[in-house]
């Protein structure tokens, strides 16, 4: 059984990439299962944003429904984001940090983590969103998450079948490197620029 998650900034594409690499595993036979984002169904059905107090709880059902999903014997499962989104959002908001530890320390129990690249446009979901300007800082904060806890992720670009077809190319480079966590990093003076990411992604899928 693979854990894989999907973590980014808003409307950069996590749900309906959830569901298209479910997809692909099921026409291969594979029993693979989504958990969506605990989060936003509870915006949506509360109609407004957890206060301090609410975050954690949040937090811990979104993890439960992952073990759930991994204990009733699929063989995938895709987190359509973890408890990782909910700290980032909760520092963010309410200035605390505390869910980290608890967050960080699931996210370990992670087989492949995927960060959803900023390239596509921006779409406007109601009170879901807060606004294009929030996508940077959030993306920024997704990658100084993972990077300081030493968990490795890829970051997926691309629209339509490109993008699926890079995420998926991703998770079976994942799996297939294992790398143990923290082993190395790389960086250069263009290091989060997406547009510089973008290009040495697509060179690097052309090449394999």
């Amino acid at each position: 059984m693979k854990k894989i998650a999907l973590l980014g900034a808003e409307s950069t594409g996590k749900t309906q990439l959830s569901q298209e690499i479910a997809a692909h595993y099921r026409a291969r036979g594979l029993r693979a299962e989504v958990v969506g984002e605990v989060l936003r169904e509870w915006c949506a059905r509360e109609g407004r944003t957890p206060r301090p107090e609410e975050q954690l709880p949040i937090a811990q059902e979104h993890e439960r429904r992952v073990d759930a999903a991994a204990a009733s014997g699929a063989e995938v499962v895709i987190a359509d984001t973890t408890s990782v989104m909910v700290a980032i959002y909760s520092a963010m908001l309410f200035k605390d940090g505390s869910l980290y530890r608890f967050a960080l320390e699931r996210q370990r129990g992670y087989d492949v983590t995927l960060v959803t690249g900023l390239d596509i446009p921006w779409v406007a979901d109601g009170m879901q969103r807060d606004g294009p300007h929030v996508r940077e800082p959030i993306d920024a904060q997704v990658r100084h998450a993972l990077a300081d806890a030493g968990l490795p992720f890829r970051v997926v670009y691309g629209s339509g079948e490109q993008r699926v077809a890079n995420a998926l190319a991703a998770i079976d480079a994942s799996l297939r490197e294992q790398l143990p966590q923290g082993n190395w990093t790389w960086s250069c003076e263009k290091c989060g620029d997406p547009e510089c990411e973008h290009r040495l992604f697509t060179g690097l899928l052309k090449n394999n």
